[in-house]
């Protein structure tokens, strides 16, 4: 009698056990999936980026200007540490890739 009853122990917490499981991939699966719209926070934020990238690439020299005075403490010359036109280049290839990548999320906000 006591085997019978440990089989129907073992073969419920199997039976509870498989449901969780499944029940909580199902769960992972809409959450994925669901389609309901972004968080508004998260999408404003995803738009200050993408303005922050068109900036980067059409007008980098204000990027530079604007962090220029963060170096005052700690450079002594910080006009002299301005890019050059080969980086200036580069912060627009990096913004090209970063655009891209942030209408990649937007679009997955929708």
């Amino acid at each position: 009698m006591e085997d019978g009853i440990r089989d129907d122990a073992c073969g419920f917490a199997e039976l509870v056990a498989g449901n969780r499981t499944s029940m909580s991939h199902d769960v992972m699966v809409q959450a994925a999936s669901g389609g309901d719209g972004g968080s508004p926070v998260i999408v404003l934020l995803l738009c200050f980026f993408l303005i922050m990238g068109v900036v980067q690439v059409v007008r980098p020299q204000l990027l530079w200007k604007a962090n220029s005075r963060l170096q005052r403490g700690w450079v002594r010359n910080p006009d002299a540490t301005e890019p050059t036109s080969k980086g200036y280049a580069m912060n627009r290839v990096v913004g090209v890739i970063f655009l891209g990548f942030v209408i990649w999320m937007l679009f997955q906000q929708f």
